[in-house]
């Protein structure tokens, strides 16, 4: 009953941060939300829960790939928008071999690249 009630309270939380969000504030939320998910993902793998970590690693591709790739304007960002694209093609690949192979090392490594951008994005405001 209590985690019925948590995890609607966690979702309008949510949904307020994301409605009263500035623009650099929800891809804030896509970074954090891919880190939290990459974070599980890890605790699941030391667990043993095969089913938890898959669902993590897609929920962390899921945002990448239709969160922050979307948000690329590849015709007028440049380099820096392609080299993003490639960044985040880059840790998806990762991302789906950690997940084949349990493998704590990419998934560390794929959650390491992601914060050092999402720490430069926090940066700029």
């Amino acid at each position: 009953m209590y985690k019925v009630g948590s995890q609607a309270y966690q979702q309008v939380n949510l949904e307020t941060c994301v409605s009263q969000a500035s623009p650099h504030q929800l891809i804030v939320l896509l970074f954090d939300g891919a880190l939290n998910a990459m974070r599980l993902a890890d605790l699941y793998i030391q667990k043993g829960n095969i089913a938890g970590k898959g669902k993590a690693i897609s929920k962390a591709i899921n945002i990448i790939d239709n969160g922050l790739k979307s948000c690329l304007d590849l015709e007028q960002g440049g380099e820096i928008a392609e080299n993003l694209d490639n960044l985040y093609r880059y840790i998806n690949q990762q991302l789906v071999l950690a997940n084949l192979h349990n493998d704590q090392d990419k998934l560390h490594l794929c959650f390491d690249l992601l914060n050092n951008i999402a720490e430069s994005w926090r940066e700029i405001a």
